[in-house]
C-alpha cells in the first residue's frame, strides 16, 4: 500500500509520524486550515517541516530565504527555528495564498521574522543580489512553478554564504521525474535540474526521499 507521500508503505509513515513528529496545536491549526483548499497537496509534510527546522538549527541559520510560500507552514516552521534576531525572505508571486499563513505568524509572534515580498521572485532575488546580498544567507528553500527552478537555484546559490544550504522541494515529482517516457515541461525542469546539481562542482549534493524528494546542497 502506498504511503501518503507515495515512497514508503503508510504503517511506516504512520510509524513515523507517531514516533518523531513533535506536533503542536499552533501548526496543525495551519495545516487543518491548508487541508480545506484546492491545492492543499502544495503544502509540505509535517515530517517535512519538522525535518526542515533541524536543518536550520544544524546550520546555526539567521538569515534564510524561501522561493515559493503557498499558505505559509514552511515559513511558519523555519521562522520559529530561526533565532530571535533571525530574517526569513518569503517571494511569493502574491498575497492570496501567503495572507492565510499571515495570521498564523502573527498569531505566534514570528511575523516580525518573516519579510514578505510579492511578485516574481527571479526578480526579488535579483533585487536582492543588486543590493549587495550576495554571500550573506545561510539557508534556502525553494517550492515553487518548476519551470524556473533552475534560475532560483542559481540565485539562491549566489546569495549563500560558502557552505550555505540549498533545499529544493518537489524533486521526485510524484515518480514523474524518475519516468522517461514523461515528458512535460515540470518534469525535464525537475530532471535538468537534479542531473545538472549531481555535476555541480559548486556543491556538495543529496538528494532524500522526504516528502515529495527533497536535493540538498551545500555551497562549497
Amino acid at each position: 500500500m502506498s504511503s501518503r507521500n507515495g515512497y514508503i508503505p503508510e504503517n511506516v509513515y504512520d510509524y513515523i509520524l507517531e514516533n518523531t513528529l513533535r506536533d503542536r496545536p499552533e501548526l496543525k491549526a495551519l495545516r487543518d486550515e491548508t487541508q480545506d483548499l484546492p491545492l492543499a497537496m502544495m503544502q509540505i509534510s509535517p515530517d517535512q517541516g519538522q525535518f526542515m527546522a533541524l536543518l536550520v538549527k544544524l546550520t546555526n541559520a539567521k538569515r534564510a530565504i524561501e522561493v515559493g510560500t503557498f499558505t505559509g507552514y514552511s515559513a511558519l516552521v523555519v521562522a520559529e527555528a530561526l533565532p530571535d534576531d533571525g530574517k526569513l525572505v518569503a517571494c511569493d508571486i502574491d498575497d492570496e495564498m501567503p495572507s492565510i499563513g499571515q495570521k498564523h505568524w502573527e498569531k505566534n509572534g514570528l511575523a516580525d521574522k518573516i519579510d514578505l515580498r510579492i511578485g516574481p521572485a527571479v526578480e526579488t532575488l535579483d533585487a536582492m543580489i543588486e543590493a549587495g546580498e550576495s554571500g550573506t544567507y545561510d539557508i534556502a528553500f525553494i517550492d515553487a512553478d518548476k519551470e524556473s527552478y533552475g534560475e532560483y537555484y542559481e540565485h539562491c546559490l549566489d546569495l549563500l554564504r560558502q557552505r550555505g544550504l540549498i533545499l529544493i522541494d518537489n524533486v521526485l515529482w510524484g515518480g514523474r521525474a524518475a519516468d522517461p517516457s514523461n515528458t512535460d515541461e515540470s518534469t525535464i525542469a525537475i530532471r535538468e535540474l537534479t542531473t545538472r546539481m549531481q555535476a555541480d562542482e559548486r556543491v556538495d549534493f543529496s538528494l532524500i526521499p522526504v516528502g515529495d524528494g527533497v536535493s540538498l546542497a551545500v555551497k562549497r
